[in-house]
Order: C-alpha cells, then structure tokens, then sequence
C-alpha cells in the first residue's frame, strides 16, 4: 500500500510542477481562484506525503513541502507567471489543515478501533 501512495504523491507533486510552472493557459485551473488552487494542492500533497512516508517525522514533512512551493515560487519569478508570497502562505494553509485533518482523523479511527476491539473481549 506504501508504494501506491509514494507513486500517488510523486505523481501528484509532478502534476503540480507542471501546472504551476507552465505557461500553458489552462482555462478551468485558471477559473478557479489561485489561493485556493495553492491551498488544495498542499493539502493533498501532505496527506500523500503522510500516507507514504509514515515513518517520516512532522516538521521534516512540512519543510519539506514549504521549500517545494517556495521553489514553485522562484521558478514563476523567471517565467510568465506571478511569484507571491500569499501563495506560499496559502501553501502553508494547506499544509496546517492537512496536519490537523490528519491527527483528527488518526484520532478518531484510532478511537473507534479501540472501542471495537473492546465491544469483541
């Protein structure tokens, strides 16, 4: 299952790449506000992120994903596109949210499992 979500997030990360850094007009992407597209990008990425690399510690996780959209940034700074520092804060968001979806749900299967386990003995 490891490998699903490892080939899932660097594909992922790719697509963003591309997306991010292209100069291609992408109407539908473009339709939608920016920030949000930032924010749902790194949400995704750090679940993907999560799921692949378990063992991986919180804050290596986070730099990890901060220097990939600061990278995206200083790409777009060269290019036809805009660099900004509201979309590493949206990245940043969607980082946090991540994080804090993630622990809530760990949470609460965890919990659940828990209480399965106990209704069975």
């Amino acid at each position: 299952m490891d490998l699903i979500f490892k080939a899932a997030f660097f594909i992922t990360l790719i697509v963003i790449e591309f997306l991010a850094t292209t100069s291609i007009h992408i109407e539908t992407i473009e339709s939608i506000w920016d920030k949000a597209n930032h924010f749902s990008a790194f949400f995704v990425l750090y679940i993907l992120l999560s799921f692949a690399y378990k063992k991986m510690a919180l804050h290596v996780k986070v730099l990890w994903l901060l220097v990939f959209g600061i990278q995206i940034e200083i790409v777009q700074s060269f290019i036809e596109r805009e660099a900004s520092l509201l979309d590493i804060f949206a990245d940043s968001i969607g980082i946090a949210i991540g994080v804090f979806f993630l622990h809530f749900i760990t949470q609460y299967l965890q919990k659940n499992h828990s209480g399965e386990e106990s209704l069975k003995s």
